[in-house]
């Protein structure tokens, strides 16, 4: 008579539980799947949302910093008026481009502006004829003829106190009493080619 062995209860019961452990298990990883996949794009979605403003903030930086710069005005700041000789005349910054005598009455680099107390503003053009000599008349000025200058939004008054020639060197001395804000005019000295007339005009 042969002896069979047959599963005991306890074995079956374990099978069972590994089998519904494995089949839940199996059902269940796509769903965990999805969510491991959402999450990761969730933070994706995060870092790049962060990155972007931060990238916004440096370009305000950079817009706030280039305002900062400082413009040269490319149009005129102020007149000079002459009224005896019919001069009236506008002048750019002294850093201008086109603050040369070739195109403009310039604005000498040495030059104060005009509402520096005991400064000196110092204009110089050319003379003679031809259609960029604004100063070729100066030679009629007289001992106390009247300039004026207009610059932001405020007029000077001067009155020439004197004039005096010097040679062309390429550097002009300029002599004024220090103590008074002055204008200087400068150009070339009429009918003489080797000389500069240099013409004193003190704050009214």
């Amino acid at each position: 008579m042969n002896n069979k062995k047959g599963i005991s209860p306890s074995g079956v019961a374990l099978i069972a539980a590994l089998l519904l452990l494995s089949g839940g298990f199996l059902l269940s990883y796509p769903y965990l799947s999805a969510k491991r996949v959402y999450a990761f794009d969730y933070m994706n979605e995060k870092f790049f949302e962060t990155k972007t403003v931060v990238l916004e903030e440096e370009n305000m930086l950079d817009v706030k910093e280039e305002t900062t710069v400082d413009v040269i005005p490319t149009s005129y700041i102020g007149m000079l008026q002459i009224p005896k000789l019919g001069i009236q005349r506008g002048f750019l910054d002294k850093r201008a481009s086109g603050n040369n005598v070739d195109e403009n009455i310039t604005v000498l680099k040495e030059s104060d502006y005009p509402d520096v107390s005991k400064g000196n503003f110092i204009l110089a053009g050319h003379s003679g004829p031809t259609a960029i000599s604004f100063f070729d008349s100066l030679y009629q000025l007289e001992v106390g003829d009247i300039a004026t200058v207009t610059y932001k939004d405020k007029t000077y008054t001067y009155k020439l106190a004197y004039s005096y020639k010097v040679l062309k060197t390429g550097t002009v001395q300029i002599n004024r009493d220090r103590d008074k804000t002055t204008l200087t005019l400068i150009t070339c000295t009429n009918h003489d080619n080797t000389t500069q007339t240099v013409y004193i005009l003190e704050r009214v």
